[in-house]
């Protein structure tokens, strides 16, 4: 499958085995609110009939200023993996562990500094194996005051983030402000004045054939620049963030290696148009087929970030599906998204969409698959009203539905530092077992409770064994439905203690999570 070959681009570029029987610390905080970003945005037409550019030395002598390496350091468990090799789960969501600095093979996933999370069940063996490592990876300053846009996977699980620029070089201690593991962006922020921020581009305006650059430092060799063109746009089908993952990349032949996750990909004007995420390739290196995350997307989930500390997304409660030219065949229409089951209590529901239904428009736009559709419904905000022309048993009709919010919640915050007594389960995310999760991850009908949708690897969830996938069932032999009652029942205990029932990969088992070992 081509999948296989899909890498990030984060750089492992050391590693110190260390043994130790405790657990790693937590990420540092900002301590101060978040200052309101401010970004300069030119949306000005690229000129498409100008004569080739002798030289871009000019653009990229300006650019490569907001440009920075981002280092994060992070330790991580290393038990007898063989275990993990065989374990469906950790491959679809992490990826094998790679060596050295290989990369990873599972879909979606990088180079060997990302991919071990240390979500395993070593089930409390005396004394426990840790590893420091360090990755390397690019970043774009986007404000005077600090602000800096990455990818999530540089920064995923990070003890410590660093990040270097400049003639003559500075370093700054980096806090990450809020991460976003479905578009893959983090935002971070250092304190200082005076920068020279990006000007951001309008990626909307992009098209093929358009030469664009990328900027970053891969294999920590410094900062590097590459030329090329955008190849394609709007690839949707890669599943490199993920069954939940969000993806409208832009496909480019400027060649991007390891290092470059996080890296600005800019047009001809010098304007930032795309943050660099993945290559796809059999070996790692570049292969002229590379992708990057539109700014506009981009922009969209770190202004939520900054503000609120999450991505709020629209939902419609259904399941979808490709319409194969089989199924087009049996339901009259080529074009547009099959709705495979509609969730009970969803807005979707309430307001009659029924399985079966094929929907062709949205707002009075065509849709084009489901991926499409699935995109511009996470990009509306909740309570939105959106308008629908379907196709149901082959007669065409309309509907407005008034969008909820995509069920993903935090299991209580991290408040554990001002008052032990309060809350268990910190650094753990929630979501509602839907009908689409129930069947990615093959989980019984008869299983009821709050799939884990994120588990903060230095966590002690993590450490007693909570991994993403798993389906909560009880907390404290009290039972858990979905995530609202996952969430209240988690501020509820007092803890440090908590006895945890849970699904994984078709047993059910116990585990005891000790928020005070961490």
């Amino acid at each position: 499958m081509i999948f296989r070959g899909i890498h990030r681009i984060t750089l492992a570029i050391s590693s110190l085995a260390l043994w130790s029987s405790g657990a790693a610390l937590l990420r540092a905080k900002d301590p101060a609110p978040h200052s309101p970003l401010v970004l300069q945005v030119d949306s000005t037409p690229v000129d498409r009939s100008a004569d080739l550019r002798v030289s871009f030395a000019p653009i990229v002598k300006r650019t490569s200023l907001c440009v920075v390496y981002v280092y994060s350091t992070k330790k991580v468990r290393h038990p007898d993996m063989s275990q993990f090799f065989n374990d469906p789960m950790f491959r679809h969501f992490f990826g094998q562990p790679g060596q050295g600095q290989g990369q990873g093979q599972g879909p979606g996933q990088g180079d060997g500094g990302q991919d071990n999370n240390g979500g395993g069940r070593d089930g409390g063996h005396g004394g426990s194996h840790f590893e420091n490592q360090t990755s390397l990876g690019s970043g774009v300053i986007v404000s005077s005051d600090g602000y800096i846009l990455t990818n999530n996977h540089v920064v995923d699980g990070a003890d410590d983030v660093e990040v270097k620029f400049g003639a003559p070089e500075k370093e700054y201690k980096a806090s990450v402000i809020g991460r976003d593991a479905d578009a893959d962006v983090a935002v971070l922020k250092i304190q200082a004045t005076g920068l020279s921020p990006a000007v951001l581009g309008d990626s909307d305006q992009l098209q093929v054939g358009d030469t664009v650059l990328t900027i970053g430092d891969p294999f920590e060799i410094g900062l590097t620049v590459t030329h090329g063109i955008v190849s394609a746009l709007g690839r949707n089908n890669l599943a490199i963030e993920g069954p939940g993952g969000f993806e409208d990349f832009i496909q480019t032949d400027a060649p991007i290696n390891q290092g470059n996750s996080g890296g600005a990909l800019i047009d001809t004007l010098g304007r930032v148009v795309g943050i660099n995420t993945a290559i796809l390739s059999p070996s790692g290196a570049s292969a002229g087929v590379g992708f990057a995350i539109p700014i506009n997307l981009v922009r969209s989930v770190a202004q939520q970030l900054i503000n609120t500390g999450h991505v709020e997304r629209g939902f419609l409660g259904v399941q979808l599906q490709e319409l194969t030219p089989e199924l087009a065949a049996q339901f009259g229409t080529a074009s547009g998204a099959l709705v495979a089951d509609v969730q009970a209590g969803t807005p979707a529901e309430k307001a009659g969409v029924k399985s079966g239904d094929i929907i062709t428009q949205l707002n009075g736009n065509a849709v084009i698959d489901f991926r499409q559709l699935r995109l511009a419904i996470a990009q509306l905000p909740p309570g939105s009203s959106v308008s629908f022309a379907y196709i149901r048993d082959g007669k065409p009709g309309t509907v407005t539905v008034k969008l909820g919010e995509r069920p993903n919640q935090n299991l209580a915050a991290d408040n554990t530092a001002a008052n032990p007594d309060v809350g268990v389960l910190n650094g753990v995310s929630v979501g509602d077992l839907t009908a689409d999760l129930r069947d990615q991850l093959q989980v019984p009908a008869k299983i009821k409770g709050a799939v884990i949708t994120d588990v903060d690897p230095d966590s002690a969830s993590a450490h007693a064994g909570l991994a993403k996938g798993d389906v909560i069932l009880e907390l404290d032999r009290h039972p858990v439905q979905n995530a609202d009652e996952a969430v209240k029942l988690s501020g509820d205990i007092k803890g440090p203690k908590v006895l945890v029932r849970l699904w994984h990969q078709g047993a059910i088992q116990y585990l005891v999570v000790d928020e005070s070992q961490k």
